[in-house]
């Protein structure tokens, strides 16, 4: 290899290991572990000897991420009710892995389906796309050497393959994706270095560990619903039921069940920009809560991370504006279509793609109204509405004119306004991560209901239990649900990834 000046330099790389075939979904899954595990190890231990001995002038170390492939030869058909776990076309379809620990469960169950369905083998061996040293330290450590004092004008990349973002935008999931010449057809929604991307920015954010979040979720903008969430969980941790095992909360602090007080971790200096808190099961069925703050900046950039782990489902819990007259102060809004005026997808998904409400999580966030609020059938419309959401990205956008926003919103038929759903429910949308939106009115500015101190102070006292008792009664309904019926296929294209 030779850099652009001409300077000839060795890359010490793993000996390369070429790809297997293999019908069964555990062994292929054990030789993507053998894999990253090696050539991550080669890395670290590469440059650790760097550090002790010096950066060897004119020398690389470059390592690989595994790779799946699927050789598939007919337009066989498969069960169309399936939203995932197939490919639609004959062709070679391949996908880079990382971190096959932490996602072990989820490779098993797309290597078994696409074993079923298709009734042909799967290839595991060495993909050409290498493996930035950033991602290969473990816990998300970072190095801050930049600059090489042993080797005079080079810098760590000289060295090291460093991230490249050339391998992590979003094509694929935007349907952007075009073929270069003969290359492979995406197997999965991701490739391997967007998803070490968000891991890593994931730790940044939350202040836990990938390995800790759930597959159900649930974001929300006000500290109160992370304050009932913790006491909620600590008292069913203390009761020890429900499957849960443990709390984890920013700082990677950890309170197991029946037990009184964390037992690892360390409160942190700083909160950290979008808290998440981790109410644990074995198999990850458990609810993550995250704390995003306000606007639709933090929605989209929380989501961009949250998705590459694949979550069963989201949901979004927040306050709004009412817009009718008849809403009342404390009153829910269960979305079932948005306005998006938040402007941060634009680019990714335009304005004139529908985001359609999933009738599964429609239910279930209906039904746990019901059940939470003790009410059902005409009277449940007492304290409950249905109807379109606006989200914008302007807070203030009461001291602008009136007369073109009112008459934008009633033309919408919009009954609520926000900053965030709109985008948790575009960028769900767009990763294929089933959501829903369930509001509760805490002013009415168009009205001229504001909230003062006190109102505000008992306002959120007396709804806030209730209305995350209610976000998470619906994960608890939509967990009991079979993955292929929660996995609607309104959030398939034409041509899909078989993985989910």
């Amino acid at each position: 290899m030779s850099d652009p000046s001409g300077f000839s330099r060795i890359t010490s790389t793993p000996e390369l290991i070429p790809f297997k075939a293999y019908q069964d979904a555990g062994q292929a899954l054990e030789q993507l572990r053998h894999i990253y595990d090696r050539n991550t190890a080669f890395l670290r231990d590469s440059f650790a000897q760097c550090l002790e001995s010096g950066f060897p002038r004119g020398q690389r170390f470059r390592a690989c991420y595994p790779a799946v492939r699927l050789r598939v030869d007919t337009y066989q058909e498969v069960d169309s009710r399936l939203s995932y776990g197939h490919v639609v076309e004959p062709g070679v379809y391949m996908t880079t892995i990382t971190a096959p620990g932490l996602y072990h469960d989820y490779l098993l169950e797309q290597l078994e389906l696409l074993l079923r369905n298709h009734g042909v083998q799967v290839e595991v061996g060495e993909s050409s796309v290498p493996i930035p040293l950033h991602f290969a330290l473990n816990n998300g450590v970072q190095t801050t050497v930049t600059t090489v004092p042993e080797s005079p004008g080079d810098t760590l990349r000289d060295h090291f393959d460093v991230p490249d973002l050339a391998y992590m935008d979003d094509a694929i999931v935007n349907g952007t994706w075009e073929r270069v010449h003969n290359e492979p057809l995406p197997l999965a929604p991701f490739t391997a270095p967007r998803i070490d991307y968000s891991l890593h920015r994931l730790q940044h954010y939350s202040a836990t560990r990938p390995e800790y979040f759930q597959n159900f979720v649930l974001f929300t903008n006000y500290q109160f619903y992370v304050d009932e969430f913790c006491q909620w969980a600590r008292e069913v941790l203390q009761a020890d039921e429900q499957g849960y095992i443990d709390l984890v909360e920013p700082g990677n602090i950890i309170t197991p069940a029946g037990v009184n007080a964390s037992t690892t971790g360390s409160p942190l200096a700083r909160a950290p920009q979008m808290p998440s808190y981790h109410l644990r099961r074995a198999d990850h069925s458990g609810i993550t809560l995250i704390n995003i703050g306000v606007g639709p900046s933090n929605a989209k950039t929380i989501t961009d991370h949250v998705a590459v782990l694949r979550p069963a489902a989201w949901l979004m819990l927040g306050h709004c504006a009412g817009l009718r007259t008849t809403q009342r102060l404390g009153d829910y809004v269960l979305a079932h279509g948005y306005v998006r005026q938040d402007h941060v997808l634009d680019e990714d998904l335009p304005t004139w793609v529908p985001i359609p409400p999933l009738a599964e999580i429609q239910v279930a966030l209906e039904q746990a109204v019901a059940e939470v609020a003790g009410l059902s059938g005409w009277e449940l419309k007492r304290i409950m509405r249905t109807g379109t959401v606006a989200s914008i990205d302007n807070r203030n956008w009461e001291l602008r004119d009136h007369h073109e926003p009112v008459r934008r919103l009633s033309q919408s038929r919009a009954i609520a306004l926000d900053m965030e759903s709109a985008t948790i429910a575009a960028n769900g949308f767009r990763f294929r991560v089933p959501y829903g939106t369930l509001l509760c009115v805490s002013d009415k500015p168009l009205h001229g209901e504001l909230k003062l101190p006190g109102m505000a102070s008992e306002f959120y006292a007396r709804q806030v239990g209730q209305h995350l008792h209610i976000g998470i009664r619906a994960l608890e309904l939509l967990r009991e649900m079979p993955k292929e019926r929660l996995h609607s296929r309104k959030l398939r294209s034409f041509l899909e990834t078989a993985f989910q």
